[in-house]
C-alpha cells in the first residue's frame, strides 16, 4: 500500500501519548480507532484532544472550524478485534510493561491482516528480545516525543527481522503526519535522543547532589548556552566548530578513544577551520562559515528572549 492510501489507523493505549498519537493521525485526515481497556481513559483522552485542539487553533496551528471534524475522526473503544478491523497502520501504545506489550504485539499480530505494520511507541525496550510474533518482518519501533502532535521527530528504529519494506512505508506515512523520521540502523537502548537525555540527566542528579548549584541555575546555564546552540548546530556539528582534533585530545584526557573522529583527524578533516570535518561545508571559509552561525545563533536569542523562555514556564 501507498501511505497516501492509509485511511485508518489502529491505536492501542489512549493514555499521554496514545491520545496525542491519535489526534496528529486525525489531523492528517485519517480515521483513527483509538484502543484502551477502559471507558474513564477514553473519555480523558477525548477531553485531551479537544483541549490541544483549541491550543492549535489559538496559534493557528488548525482552524477552529476544524476542531469537531478533527476529533470526529477519534473513535474511542474497548473492543480491540473490532478496532483492529479495516486498519491500514497500528501503533502499539501502552505502558512500558514488558508483559503488557508482549501481549498486545500478539494480539494484533494474530488480528491484523499480514501486510499491516505493527509499531511500537516504547521509549527505549528492546521489543524485539521479548515479542512473540508470528510475522516480525512487520513489527518495528516508531518512538515518538511529547507532546506528539507538536514535536516533530519520530525515531524509526528496526529490528533483526524487520523488513525494509516496512521501514520505508512507516518513514513516508509520518512525513505524510508532519512528522521528521530519523531512520536508524538498528535497535541500541534509548535510541538517539533519551540516550543523550540519560546522560544529561545523571550529570544533573550529580550536580543537585553536590550543593555546588541551585537547581534552577542549572536550568538557566543549559538555557543561555545549550538552548540557543543545540537547535542551530545539534550535537555533532557542534564538534565541526570546536575543532575535531581539539574533540579528540579533550577525549584522550577522559580516556575515551573513538575511531570515527579518530579517522576524521588522520584524514585532516578536521571540521570548520578546514572546511570539512563531519560535515562538509562545500569550500567556504572559516568566517563565511562562522558568520552564518552567529546570526543564527543571534536570532535565536532575540527569538527565545520574546518568548521569554529563559524565565520558568
Amino acid at each position: 500500500m501507498d501511505p497516501k492510501d492509509v485511511s485508518r489507523v489502529a491505536v492501542v493505549g489512549a493514555g499521554l501519548m496514545g491520545n496525542s498519537i491519535a489526534q496528529t493521525f486525525a489531523q492528517a485526515g485519517i480515521e483513527v480507532n483509538l484502543v484502551d481497556e477502559g471507558d474513564e481513559a477514553l473519555k480523558r483522552a477525548e477531553a485531551l484532544i479537544r483541549s490541544s485542539l483549541e491550543v492549535l487553533a489559538e496559534s493557528g496551528a488548525v482552524s477552529s472550524g476544524d476542531i469537531e471534524t478533527i476529533a470526529s475522526r477519534v473513535h474511542p473503544s474497548t473492543d480491540l478485534e473490532l478496532s483492529t478491523q479495516g486498519v491500514d497502520f497500528a501503533v502499539e501504545a501502552v505502558p512500558e510493561v514488558p508483559e503488557a506489550k508482549k501481549e498486545v504485539f500478539a494480539r494484533l499480530d494474530e488480528l491484523l491482516p499480514p501486510e499491516v505494520v505493527i509499531a511500537s511507541n516504547t521509549s527505549g525496550l528492546d521489543i524485539y528480545d521479548f515479542a512473540e510474533v508470528a510475522r516480525p518482518e512487520r513489527l518495528l519501533i516508531a518512538h515518538w516525543f511529547l507532546p506528539p502532535h507538536i514535536i516533530p521527530l519520530v525515531e524509526v528504529v528496526p529490528g533483526p527481522a524487520t523488513a525494509p519494506e516496512a521501514v520505508e512505508f512507516t518513514a513516508a506515512l509520518l512525513e505524510r503526519l508532519g512528522k521528521k523520521p530519523v531512520v536508524m540502523k538498528g535497535f541500541t537502548r534509548a535510541f538517539i535522543v533519551n540516550k543523550i537525555q540519560n546522560m544529561m540527566a545523571l550529570a544533573v542528579f550529580e550536580l543537585l547532589g553536590s550543593g555546588l548549584v541551585e537547581p534552577e541555575d542549572i536550568d538557566r546555564a543549559v538555557k543561555y548556552s545549550l538552548g540557543i546552540r543545540l537547535p542551530v548546530l545539534g550535537v555533532v556539528q557542534t564538534m565541526d566548530f570546536t575543532g575535531l582534533d581539539l574533540v579528540l585530545d579533550v577525549g584522550k584526557s577522559y580516556g575515551f578513544s573513538n575511531p570515527f573522529i579518530e579517522e576524521k583527524v588522520a584524514e585532516g578533516r578536521l571540521g570548520v577551520k578546514t572546511s570539512r570535518g563531519i560535515y562538509d561545508y562545500g569550500g567556504r571559509s572559516e568566517p563565511e562559515i562562522v558568520a552564518k552561525r552567529d546570526r543564527m545563533f543571534l536570532g535565536m536569542l532575540d527569538f527565545l528572549g520574546g518568548l521569554q523562555a529563559f524565565d520558568p514556564v
